[in-house]
């Protein structure tokens, strides 16, 4: 009987096994017919993408500092202004100033009409410069006045007497026989325009080679020289200084002899300078 039972109870768990191996293989069966879900259709219109992040401006402080000196006290803002054109001894037009100090001189009336009215500043009608003396010096010199008579006036003479000139306040035309520079003012509010003709018989004008001769003839002419020669000349005699003449050279647009003393006729030495 011991027997018999064991033999049933094998039995058992081999029915079990083979039916635990059937299940194992019907449900693999199954997996490989059951079939796979059939890819999504693409769709004809692309991808919404997510949208780049806004980037603002990283010049905020540039720009907060920019408001600040436009909400600033008119007095301020002149103050800055003035500073520029002391600085620079150059002339600036109302949009010059707002890049160099951010300053809106045409936005602003109060600070456009201070600016015009101050005591320290020239306003030609288009720009805003410092003034000083020597421009105002110069400006009293309608036929001129020689940079050498201006050297000694304060140390830095030389580099506004530059700065007029960039600015196109003021001419600095060369003479050729004693190769100094006169000065001499520019109004830009009062444009010339030059004949041709005049031009030429300008240009056809012989003058005599001595200075001497030349300012006789200016004086004869009812005009003032802007250089005096013989006190030039006598000074040099006493502090043992002797003025070699350069070689001269010959120039068909142009003569060299003239010397420049018109102030009213700029363009006229354009030759002469490119020359």
């Amino acid at each position: 009987m011991a027997l018999q039972e064991k033999l049933d109870r094998f039995k058992q768990q081999q029915e079990k096994c083979q039916s635990m191996l059937s299940n194992i293989a019907a449900k693999s069966a199954s997996s490989r017919s059951t079939p796979k879900p059939a890819p999504a259709a693409a769709s004809p219109f692309p991808s919404a993408r997510p949208s780049a992040p806004v980037k603002f401006s990283n010049d905020t402080e540039r720009l907060q500092h920019i408001n600040s000196i436009r909400k600033a006290p008119v007095g301020a803002q002149m103050k800055r202004v003035i500073d520029i054109l002391f600085q620079t001894r150059q002339a600036f037009t109302p949009e010059q100033i707002n890049e160099a100090c951010y300053v809106d001189v045409n936005g602003n009336k109060d600070v456009f009409e201070g600016l015009r009215k101050n005591p320290k500043v020239n306003y030609d009608g288009k720009r805003f410069s410092y003034k000083n003396e020597l421009l105002v010096l110069i400006r009293k010199y309608i036929e001129g006045i020689a940079v050498i008579d201006l050297r000694d006036a304060y140390p830095n003479v030389m580099e506004d007497l530059q700065g007029l000139k960039a600015a196109g306040q003021i001419w600095l035309l060369s003479n050729f026989d004693s190769q100094e520079d006169i000065a001499f003012p520019n109004d830009p509010r009062v444009p010339i325009k030059v004949d041709d003709d005049l031009k030429e018989l300008f240009r056809s004008i012989e003058l005599p080679r001595d200075m001497l001769d030349i300012e006789k003839d200016l004086q004869k002419n009812g005009m003032k020289p802007a250089t005096n020669t013989a006190k030039r000349r006598a000074a040099a005699q006493v502090q043992g200084i002797t003025s070699k003449p350069k070689p001269r050279q010959k120039n068909k647009e142009f003569s060299k002899k003239a010397k420049l003393t018109n102030a009213h006729l700029p363009e006229l030495f354009q030759s002469l300078k490119n020359s």
